[in-house]
């Protein structure tokens, strides 16, 4: 059983919240009264009531125990607006079945689309719960101004981290701040000026994570509280997402060890340099808040609550018997499947991955050699599922017609695990599917694939390849394969028998001087993270800043994409028309719910996404 790293348990502090919150969970101006009943924030004047608030805000991370409810949509993996709807997996389960991802799959969005309307909820949930922590401590008499400090680090750590969220999601989104408070979300908070302009809130979550920056120690004693290290990585992200390469490239160089050419010092919460673990520990429970983690969302179990596992992912696990137990979703595709062929220099095939034939197709299987990453990233049939046995043909894919071969696995845990890391609760579908898998939000291998972006754009091209050839390194390690014959200790977390490759692997670094010509660094970079960070949420997101407006990166990637899938019986030979729409479909639209309730009053606040 791992246990929550805080102090005091989610539970404790939504306990003492629940009644508050109702306050700031109402969709209406009107309902902008202190219940009957209720705590009053003025109740929490002290240290422990502080703290109490702010466990709340680190809650919703994971998406869940706000208004939103089905947190499907609000989990912090984004499986479905990164991953489904960036090509990394189909929707999986049945086309009808949660059909409204359908939309956001194949790019067809709807703005009455509920999976939309509940990320935003969710997520300025979050950021007001952050608020309600900064309006309380300068009420609060039993901290020193240092104490304070910190604390407010970590809250606008959190609001930035919200704001990011919603504005990678929809662009031009209010923000808000400690002084609204009328509601959980943004009533009447506009994304426009006087004269009807978008708002850019990108400098006040620069200024949240600066602030965290300023603000933080090196280190926390508890593990899952955000440190300097953290919000120092978190910042860079913030500037790389606006193309402002040279102040991200000043952060990230903070973060990276000597150990892997950088200069900095980067640390996790207990003091010790970041660095690149096996790959499969970023993915399981056991071996969570490793060296590699430097931020995540802290998932536990049977600690009394029900509500901190990673209820996000609880619909992506294999159909019928396996970890999980149901119910299908959040299949891997089978393009993502062919991007892990290698050539005989075990490169990958930038161009021609998808060329027949196809990764584990029954009719004519794929003979290559392969980057071994693929077999910790999905299910393949006759593969090894962690410690289940050969991943069967087709019974774990519940509709073989629209959901290829695969099934998804970091998400997942080990058969040894399942009564130490399942909840005891039965009231959210199955004890077998609410984990105490973290998720990642920004691990040591991210940063350094993010600095080699910048050092191609504004530093050294031998140093991108440098940090590029340490993550491919990591993979080309056979201690950290999955092998046919593999027996998984429980207690440390590893497998401890391992004999055989379970496939043809071939993965090496890129040669010296690979990266001389800038086209082709960015086109290996930006494959790289396909590899590294697939089903991780990350790959809309990163094709949308790549493309930067323009409409010459996103579309034609999704586009070739949506050509290949409507060759195979996928999702996609059921929706033929599907096209992403360049200097549209990059950004979703604002949910329908939201701007009739920002507009009630006849005053343009909220404005509808160019396009819809």
């Amino acid at each position: 059983m791992k246990r929550n790293p805080f102090p005091y348990s989610y539970t404790a502090a939504i306990s003492l919240l629940s009644l508050l919150l109702i306050i700031t969970s109402c969709s209406k101006n009107f309902l902008d009264k202190d219940p009957l009943g209720a705590f009053n924030p003025d109740q929490l004047t002290n240290k422990a009531g502080a703290n109490g608030l702010l466990i709340g805000a680190y809650h919703m991370i994971g998406g869940m125990g706000g208004a939103a409810g089905n947190n499907w949509a609000s989990g912090p993996s984004n499986w479905v607006f990164g991953s489904v709807a960036g090509g990394d997996s189909y929707k999986g389960s049945t086309p009808s079945d949660q059909g409204d991802i359908v939309q956001i799959e194949t790019w067809a969005y709807n703005t009455n689309n509920p999976y939309f309307n509940q990320k935003w909820q969710a997520m300025y949930d979050g950021a007001q719960r952050a608020n309600e922590v900064l309006r309380t401590l300068p009420k609060v008499t039993d901290m020193t101004d240092v104490e304070k400090n910190v604390m407010a680090g970590e809250a606008r750590f959190l609001r930035g981290h919200f704001h990011f969220e919603v504005k990678k999601m929809w662009k031009n989104v209010p923000y808000v701040d400690e002084t609204i408070t009328t509601a959980a979300r943004n009533t009447n908070v506009p994304n426009i000026d006087e004269a009807g302009n978008f708002i850019d809130i990108w400098p006040k979550i620069e200024a949240d994570l600066q602030f965290a920056v300023d603000n933080l120690p090196e280190t926390q004693a508890q593990a899952g509280r955000v440190n300097k290290s953290a919000a120092i990585a978190y910042l860079g992200k913030i500037y790389l997402y606006q193309h402002k390469f040279a102040q991200a490239k000043a952060q990230f160089d903070k973060i990276i060890p000597a150990a892997y050419g950088g200069s900095g010092n980067g640390q996790t919460t207990n003091g010790k340099p970041y660095r690149l673990v096996n790959f499969e520990d970023n993915f399981n429970a056991a071996t969570d808040n490793s060296a590699e983690s430097i931020f995540a969302y802290q998932a536990s179990v049977n600690d009394g609550s029900g509500t901190n596992g990673n209820h996000g992912d609880a619909l992506n696990f294999p159909n019928s018997a396996g970890p999980g137990g149901c119910c299908g979703f959040n299949n891997p595709t089978v393009s993502l499947a062919n991007s892990y062929k290698t050539d005989a220099d075990g490169l990958p095939l930038f161009d021609t991955y998808n060329n027949s034939p196809n990764v584990s197709d029954p009719t004519a299987p794929y003979a290559g050699t392969l980057d071994p990453r693929i077999d910790w990233t999905m299910g393949r049939p006759g593969i090894p599922y962690l410690d289940w046995g050969p991943t069967p043909q087709n019974t774990w894919i519940r509709d073989q017609a629209t959901n290829g071969y695969f099934s998804p696995k970091k998400n997942a845990y080990a058969k040894a695990q399942q009564n130490l890391l399942s909840s005891t609760e039965t009231s959210f579908w199955g004890p077998t599917q609410i984990t105490a898998n973290n998720v990642n939000i920004i691990r040591f291998a991210d940063v350094l694939l993010w600095a080699a972006e910048c050092e191609i754009e504004v530093g050294s091209a031998d140093k991108a390849l440098a940090y590029v050839n340490h993550v491919r390194a990591r993979a080309a390690d056979a201690n950290g394969w999955v092998y046919k014959n593999s027996d998984y200790d429980a207690g440390s977390g590893r497998y401890i028998t391992r004999t055989t490759p379970a496939d043809n692997y071939n993965i090496k670094p890129y040669p010296a001087g690979a990266f001389g010509n800038k086209a082709y660094a960015l086109k290996a970079i930006r494959f790289e993270r396909k590899l590294e960070l697939a089903m991780e949420g990350q790959r809309f997101f990163d094709l949308a800043r790549w493309d930067n407006g323009t409409g010459t990166v996103m579309a034609p990637e999704l586009n070739a994409f949506a050509a290949a899938e409507k060759q195979r019986p996928t999702i996609f030979a059921i929706n033929q028309q599907a096209t992403f729409t360049p200097k549209k479909n990059e950004y979703y639209p604002i949910p329908q719910q939201q701007i009739d309730i920002e507009n009630a009053t006849g005053k343009i606040n909220l404005k509808q996404n160019v396009g819809y």
